[in-house]
């Protein structure tokens, strides 16, 4: 893994990012010779369509999801 000092990280920040971005290789910002951060390519990002969708047919709907769960007579609120 590539290691920059911190200063140098400040100085070149952007580029510094954007050349983990198209590479793919981790970079390791180092102050007095220690490691103080990793900074790493993203992840895959997955589309919003990716999502929407995926748990389609993974959930079973059992009895009366409209109707309240109880009686109406023990409802506190319709008591006088």
């Amino acid at each position: 893994m590539e290691e920059v000092a911190i200063s140098e990280f400040k100085a070149k920040c952007l580029a510094l990012l954007e050349r983990v971005r198209k590479t793919g290789k981790p970079l390791r910002v180092t102050r007095f010779g220690k490691a103080v951060a990793e900074v790493i390519p993203p992840s895959s990002v997955q589309g919003r369509a990716a999502w929407i969708g995926s748990m389609k047919e993974s959930i079973e709907i059992v009895g009366d999801i409209v109707s309240p769960a109880n009686d109406e007579s023990d409802w506190e609120a319709l008591r006088d």
